[in-house]
This record gives C-alpha cells, structure tokens and sequence, in this order.
C-alpha cells in the first residue's frame, strides 16, 4: 500500500510506538489521526501538526465516542495500536480486578469493537488495511504480564481469524508482533528494548509491502523457537 494521502485512524498514538508510527506515516503523506488519554501528550501532537481525539478505549463507551467524533469521514487503515500493561502479579500481594478488567478491555475488547464500528466504511474504499498490534507474548506468555499475554494472544488469535473472512476483498489484515520496546510502558523491565522509532519502522514497512505479519526483532526468535516447540519459547517468556 502507498501510505501518501491515506487517511488513518491510529490508537494511542500520542507515545511510544505508536507516536513515532504517527510521525513516520505522516513523512511519507499519510493523513494521520491519532488517539489519546495524556492531555500534555496530546497537546504535544496537536503541535506537531497533528489532529489528535482523546479517547478512553478502557471501555465500550470510550470506543463508541471515538467512532461518534470520527464523523463522516473517509478511513482507509484502522490502526490498533493503544494498549494497557497491567500490573497483576500475586507474588507481590494483591492485585486490582478493575484494573485488569480495563486492561482487558483495552487491549482485546476495544479493537474489536472499532473493527465493527468501522468496516463498512473500510469496505467502502478501494484498498484498505486493519493493522493489530499484538505482542511477542502473543506467541508466549510472561508470568509477570498474564493479564498482557491472556488478552494479545486472544487479539493475535482474532486477527488470524479475520484475515481468513476477509480474504479476497479490499481490506488487508496485518499483525505486529513487538518485542520488549524502549517506551514509557516499559520501563521497569530489564530486558534489552528495541528503539521505538526502529519498531514503529518495520510496522509502517509491513503496512506498506503488504505482509501478513511483522515479526519484529526478538519476536523473529521466539517464532523459530515457537515453531519448533511450544514449550521451549514458553520456557523463555514465563521467566520474564
């Protein structure tokens, strides 16, 4: 696909990846429309040229205002980018259900329903993309991010599904699969980080080739590992 002059929706992108996902698309003549919760970080976009909706995708009413403040207007590529990292580890102590239920809604639930808010009108054009960003833990889990795993490998497993109904038609269905990035999100993991702005590239290039999947960094390892045995990449993740 050529970006230039595509109109896209992109969910949270006023940071990490998805800011600089943003910043790229919008170099190459993409007609960018980014999502937020930050006010300083939406006002930082808004600066840079960008139109920015503030959005809260922890919830369907959040999901259906998006779809409401979007209007009319023409979409070309849905890209569902915005995502929680919830903190759910019993092994220090209690941990918050209504959090997690926000996680879970972000993550897993409020793609979906912006896939079927707006797939009438991405059928409507005449090529079109849907752009999920899962995860590597998507493939396996960590045992401190269960409630991260749980809800992109069920994002992973309907974006599988949905690519096969919409085979044929004009809207091509993509999964990202990041490794640990360096964004604000991660902080407190030692794990190495890819640079955000060098993920966000190789998204931007699959969107554009047109490949089913973007593999990125560490994730192309624990596919191999994955492919050979399950367990073994499960053996990896789970001590992270």
């Amino acid at each position: 696909m050529d970006v230039s002059g595509k109109v896209i929706l992109l969910t949270g992108g006023t940071a990490g990846i998805g800011r600089e996902m943003a910043l790229q698309l919008k170099a190459k003549g993409a007609e960018v429309i980014v999502t937020g919760r930050n006010p300083e970080r939406q006002a930082a976009m808004r600066e840079a040229g960008f139109e920015v909706i503030e959005a809260d995708l922890s919830n369907a009413a959040g999901v259906d205002a998006l779809i409401a403040a979007w209007g009319a207007r023409d979409l070309d590529v849905l890209l569902n980018n915005a995502g929680q990292l919830i903190e759910h580890d019993f092994r220090k102590g209690a941990v918050d259900a209504d959090l997690s239920d926000e996680g879970i809604y972000a993550n897993f639930s409020a793609p979906i329903r912006l896939i079927a808010g707006f797939m009438e009108r991405l059928k409507a054009r005449k090529e079109a993309a849907i752009v999920n960003v899962t995860s590597g833990l998507a493939i396996a889990p960590a045992a401190r991010q269960p409630v991260y795993s749980a809800t992109k490998a069920g994002l992973r497993s309907y974006t599988l599904s949905l690519r096969e109904q919409l085979k044929g038609t004009n809207i091509k269905v993509i999964e990202a699969l990041p490794p640990v990035v360096d964004t604000q999100m991660n902080d407190g993991n030692p794990m190495k980080k890819m640079p955000a702005d060098e993920c966000a590239r190789q998204i931007v290039e699959a969107l554009e080739k047109g490949r089913d999947e973007a593999n990125i960094g560490m994730t192309k390892a624990l596919r191999v590992a994955e492919s050979i045995s399950p367990s073994l990449a499960r053996s990896v993740t789970l001590r992270f």
